[in-house]
């Protein structure tokens, strides 16, 4: 990374893809930030649903899907890397030590963890887990430096998440309500650079 760059941290922000990038997964996409540091980052889609539901995942790994509250429940294009792994992102649940009570579980600062262990998908389909969930397949990455690269090409855009955007709006429209929050509608952005 180049020194002309002061260092961001963009854990717990939203990627809002300007309107000029046409990349067919990235394109109109809203990525939560699970991770930003020096060595790069790491996001989640979370408004590119896939045609998988839920349940049809739980049965691909021989599970039940016992919460009837997701059902139709879409599973997300998470990114371009690892798709065939899944990522839960989810309110924190801690155990009485304060930690994760799911093996594998990055905590993010704001309130939300990442899991990429079975066992929450285990607690699930027996009708527990978390509450609010997003389940994606892949991720997005990006090398040091690539994003704050591709942040001053005027690739994306940038705002403190919203956890009601991530579980709340409906899929639709969490593109719209991720520029709201920066006061913004995307028509009122060039789609060119400049």
């Amino acid at each position: 990374m180049s020194a002309d760059f002061a260092p961001i941290n963009l854990t717990n922000h939203f990627l809002i893809a300007m309107p000029g990038l046409s990349d067919a997964l990235f394109g109109r996409s809203v990525v939560f930030m699970c991770e930003h540091s020096e060595r790069g980052a790491l996001g989640l889609v979370i408004n590119k649903p896939s045609d998988i539901r839920l349940p049809r995942l739980f049965e691909k790994i021989d599970l039940p899907m016992g919460r009837v509250d997701l059902q139709d429940t879409p599973v997300f294009q998470g990114g371009p890397v690892q798709t065939e792994r899944g990522f839960v992102l989810h309110e924190a649940i801690d155990s009485a030590e304060g930690e994760s009570i799911y093996a594998s579980t990055l905590a993010i600062p704001g309130g939300l963890e990442m899991t990429t262990s079975k066992d929450v998908l285990e607690a699930m389909s027996s009708g527990a887990g978390p509450r609010r969930v997003l389940v994606t397949l892949g991720y997005a990455s990006w090398a040091q430096g690539q994003l704050e690269s591709e942040i001053t090409e005027n690739s994306w855009l940038t705002v403190a998440a919203d956890p009601a955007v991530i579980f709340d709006a409906p899929v639709n429209e969490r593109y719209e309500r991720a520029m709201a929050l920066l006061g913004l509608q995307p028509w009122m952005l060039s789609p060119d650079a400049g």
